[in-house]
């Protein structure tokens, strides 16, 4: 979605307004209830909105970033402007440099485009095994996923438990459509990645990420040579 074609109409800034009231609650609650708990922020649309959430509350909860080292530039210049606008420095974590080497050394530089399995090799690498550790000593997790966001996410819950890292995992924006996390970000003017005005909705690695055709999936430019069904890196799997 480009935030300059959005029409944020009544009852749209109702709706958000009452969404927010509602993650608001949730995130006290997670930091109340769940500390230590840590928000893993991808730095996308909905990820903005959870990060100025959790600042502008002073909730006690870590969030983190995972770099896998193929990100875009933008990507890199939004970590500066959350630093700007928040005074928050990422906590940053990076793939472990030997398994990096070797995937690479053994299979290819972009091997990832060979087959799915391949694919989710790179991802588990540069991806699940930093977030394992991120979340080491954590007794709960948040994301900003949307179930409207793939056929891999329909259905998705607001808490529900994360058997393969052993926690609580929360949704807060579970079920906020696309239209009202950019019109929370338009109405607080939070800063979002570039690459979102030039038809990139969803942004993950460089070579893994391509901008998108009016009427396509939003998830359409993710690992767009694969099928809908695989579509997914690992870190978010339904029990």
């Amino acid at each position: 979605m480009i935030p300059n074609l959005l029409n944020i109409t009544p009852e749209l800034t109702a709706s958000v307004a009452a969404r927010t009231v509602a993650a608001r609650t949730l995130l006290a609650g997670i930091a109340g209830e769940w500390s230590p708990a840590a928000f893993a922020n991808s730095l996308g649309a909905e990820d903005m909105v959870l990060t100025d959430l959790i600042v502008k509350s002073g909730l006690p909860i870590e969030i983190f970033s995972l770099d896998t080292g193929r990100l875009p530039a933008e990507t890199y210049e939004l970590m500066a402007a959350v630093d700007k606008r928040y005074g928050l420095k990422l906590k940053i974590y990076f793939p472990q440099a030997e398994e990096v080497e070797t995937y690479v050394r053994n299979q290819g530089m972009n091997a990832f485009y060979d087959s799915v399995t391949l694919r989710k090799a790179c991802c588990t690498i540069r991806k699940v095994e930093p977030l394992r550790r991120a979340l080491a000593g954590k007794r709960a997790w948040i994301t900003g996923l949307r179930a409207q966001q793939a056929a891999t996410r329909d259905g998705l819950p607001l808490r529900e438990y994360d058997a393969g890292n052993g926690l609580e995992k929360f949704n807060p924006l579970a079920e906020w459509t696309e239209k009202e996390v950019w019109t929370y970000i338009v109405q607080n003017a939070v800063p979002y990645n570039a690459l979102h005005d030039k038809f990139y909705p969803s942004i993950g690695c460089a070579p893994c990420t391509r901008a998108i055709s009016p009427g396509e999936d939003i998830r359409a430019g993710r690992w767009w040579w694969e099928s809908p069904e695989s579509k997914e890196c690992g870190l978010h799997v339904k029990g």
